[in-house]
């Protein structure tokens, strides 16, 4: 891997059934959304639907467990949902999920199908190592409100990747900052997959393979590597 992905204890302790995958992919071809890739948005929510049989997303026991996840460490789960759960509802509402761009439509896809919250993030935007952690609320998370750029604060004890420049992802995986999202203008990207028990750790290893294809076939070339299931601890 190219840089370091690191794991704190304190996180661990929180959710000893925490897993994440790694799909680190480079050369890379991004661009607007397409026909192709609006189509693997729709049949990620014709699956979903298949897959909740008439449940709604908070009810599948992965989401549940998400939901209590976020209760530990003080966030409150019907308000800031988790990625995947949040992205459920979309598909599942008549507006249907948004189209952003290739690479996002590709892992907001698979999230979707598989009900695993997926991030994608630019590895050239990534300064040092990515870190999930306690926050101990003096980081920084530069983001946009109103069309400004605006500086806020995770609260003390909530569950955030950063890196060294500051908060990349708040509350867990609910919210991305701009500074490291995938645009257009990527060529290297970090995909991580993130499950709770009890998803089994080979359904999060097939929705990454799975995801690793996907990138083969939409960036032609590109070297990409699926890293085991919790490749680095810390």
């Amino acid at each position: 891997m190219t840089f370091s992905l690191t794991v704190s204890d304190e996180v661990r302790a929180l959710a000893p059934g925490f897993t994440h995958v790694a799909v680190e992919a480079h050369g890379l071809v991004n661009g607007p959304s397409t026909d192709a890739s609006s189509a693997l948005l729709d049949d990620a929510a014709r699956r979903l639907a298949v897959r909740l049989d008439g449940r709604a997303p908070h009810e599948d026991p992965h989401m549940a467990a998400w939901r209590e996840a976020y209760t530990a460490f003080g966030s409150k789960p019907s308000r800031t949902r988790n990625s995947a759960e949040a992205l459920a509802k979309r598909a599942l509402a008549d507006g249907g999920l948004p189209r952003i761009n290739l690479l996002v439509d590709l892992y907001n896809a698979i999230s979707v199908a598989r009900l695993i919250p997926v991030g994608g993030e630019d590895i050239d935007r990534i300064e040092g190592g990515m870190r999930l952690v306690r926050a101990t609320g003096d980081e920084d998370f530069v983001t946009v409100a109103g069309g400004e750029e605006a500086v806020e604060h995770p609260d003390a004890g909530e569950v955030v990747w950063r890196d060294e420049r500051g908060v990349t992802c708040r509350r867990w995986n609910w919210r991305q900052g701009p500074r490291t999202r995938l645009t257009e203008e990527t060529v290297s990207g970090i995909f991580l997959l993130e499950s709770l028990a009890p998803m089994p750790v080979p359904e999060v290893e097939a929705a990454a393979a799975e995801l690793a294809e996907l990138l083969e076939k939409f960036s032609p070339g590109a070297r990409i590597e699926v890293h085991d299931a919790d490749p680095v601890r810390g």
